[in-house]
This record gives structure tokens, C-alpha cells and sequence, in this order.
């Protein structure tokens, strides 16, 4: 019987460290609940991640799901049936509900594979350098990433190393921020206008932007957690080999002595 040897914990490349986890289903399924991908995002499974938040944003637009849920939200439940488009709205129920099924599931495995790859204790890379970019493993602070997603999401990513995931994240704030008009309509409420500022805003995309602000601030605050347990794993297993079958005595008795 051949013995499959299990990969490390981590792999470092010129876009990030990609990691297995341990982390609750349930948890994992919510951030799926909130935005179809998030929940993949955090179990590092980028590809299906990325289209799972581009399925989310066109079907939804096409649908004017979010337009319905703002008319809900005031009462206006002709307007919410007027706006919606059935024809995308029943395939967006689908789309919604199985990636939340399919992230609750691959946290379970993912969960076993992390115990097995701690039992199995493979060395990992604390450096990684290419032509594009120089990574390591090091110690970071989970709050000055969550702080840096606050103010722009994004920013806590690029602060963990995940620069692909970043850029990616960054590129859609300024695409929810120019169509949903949110600076306009600041502006405009700081000079005092507030019936205008309440109509500038777009409210399909605007109300993307509070799951996606509270999904990379988690993210970024969880991945710095990580990375610090990485952090802690890599440095134990350096020391243990260099160090390991050193015959060093520092306690030894002389003449009775200690």
C-alpha cells in the first residue's frame, strides 16, 4: 500500500500564502450567505471565489435585487415588484443558495486535511523570491489590517501580502463607489443638501458596499491570525531541526553540585 504524503500547511507564492485552516462551517457558510464567494475566499479557494463575486454582481444587477430589498426595507412593496426581473431572480436563488452549501461542505474537509497536515508536520517555505515580488512569512498586527479595510477595502489585504485578492478587492470599491455616487452624495450632504444627496445615490450598488466593507475587514483580520500561527509553525520546525539533536546540557552536576 503506498502512503500518500500530504502537502505543508502553507505554499508562498508571488500573489500571497495559501493555506489550509481550521475554521467553523457555520462561519464559513454566513460569509457565503452575505456575498456569494466570501465564504470561498476563506477557505483560499481564489478561482471559484473570484467567479462566484462576479456571478453575484451581474446576476444580481440584471435581477435589481438589492433596488427590491431597499423597497422592502421602506415599505414600498408595488415598487419592489415593479423593479425586480423574475427571469434572473429565480436562477439568482440557485446561484445564491448552493455556494453556501458548497463552502459549509469543503470547511468540513478542509478541517480534516488541516488536522492530518499537522500530524504529518511537513516543512514549509518562510520566503519566496521571484522576478515580481519578494514574500515571507512574518509577524502582523489582525487589527491594523482590519483598520486599514475601513478606510478602504483592500488595503488589509495588500497589508497580509494577498496582492491578487487586493487589487481585485480595491478595483471593485471604486467601481461601487463611482456607481452608487456614495462621495457625491457625501459631498453634497456635508454642504447641507440632504433630500439631494438622498437622490444621488444608486441604491443596486450601494448596497453591495456594506458586505463587501464587514467581508474584507473579517478577512483581514482572520489572515493575519493565520499568518501569525504560520508564522509561530515555521519557527518551531527551523528550530526543531537545527537544534533537535544538539546534546546540549544546560543543568549538570560537579562534585555534587548543581
Amino acid at each position: 500500500m503506498i502512503k500518500q504524503q500530504l502537502p505543508p500547511l502553507a505554499k508562498i507564492s508571488a500573489f500571497g500564502i495559501t493555506y489550509i485552516q481550521e475554521q467553523h462551517p457555520l462561519m464559513v457558510a454566513w460569509w457565503s450567505a452575505v456575498f456569494p464567494g466570501f465564504g470561498h475566499y476563506l477557505l483560499n479557494q481564489y478561482a471559484r471565489a473570484t467567479l462566484l463575486t462576479l456571478s453575484e454582481v451581474t446576476i444580481n444587477s440584471m435581477a435589481h435585487i438589492n433596488e427590491a430589498m431597499v423597497y422592502s426595507f421602506c415599505g414600498k412593496f408595488e415598487l419592489a415588484k415593479a423593479v425586480i426581473e423574475p427571469r434572473w431572480a429565480f436562477g439568482y436563488l440557485v446561484v445564491y443558495l448552493i455556494p453556501i452549501w458548497d463552502s459549509y461542505r469543503s470547511t468540513l474537509y478542509q478541517n480534516k486535511l488541516y488536522r492530518l497536515s499537522i500530524m504529518e508536520n511537513q516543512p514549509m517555505t518562510r520566503v519566496k523570491i521571484t522576478p515580481a515580488e519578494i514574500q515571507y512569512l512574518e509577524r502582523r498586527k489582525p487589527l491594523v489590517g482590519a483598520v486599514f479595510s475601513f478606510f478602504f477595502p483592500g488595503l488589509g489585504q495588500l497589508y497580509n501580502h494577498r496582492f491578487g485578492l487586493a487589487f481585485y478587492a480595491m478595483l471593485w470599491w471604486w467601481i461601487y463607489l463611482t456607481l452608487s455616487r456614495l462621495h457625491e452624495s457625501l459631498l453634497t450632504l456635508s454642504l447641507g443638501n440632504l433630500m439631494e444627496s438622498t437622490h444621488l445615490l444608486h441604491p443596486q450598488w450601494l448596497l453591495f458596499m456594506p458586505s463587501v466593507m464587514c467581508g474584507s475587514i473579517y478577512e483581514a483580520y482572520v489572515t493575519a491570525i493565520e499568518h501569525n500561527k504560520l508564522y509561530r509553525i515555521s519557527q518551531r520546525q527551523q528550530l526543531t531541526c537545527r537544534y533537535g539533536k544538539t546534546k546540549l546540557r544546560i543543568f549538570h552536576s560537579t562534585g555534587g553540585n548543581t
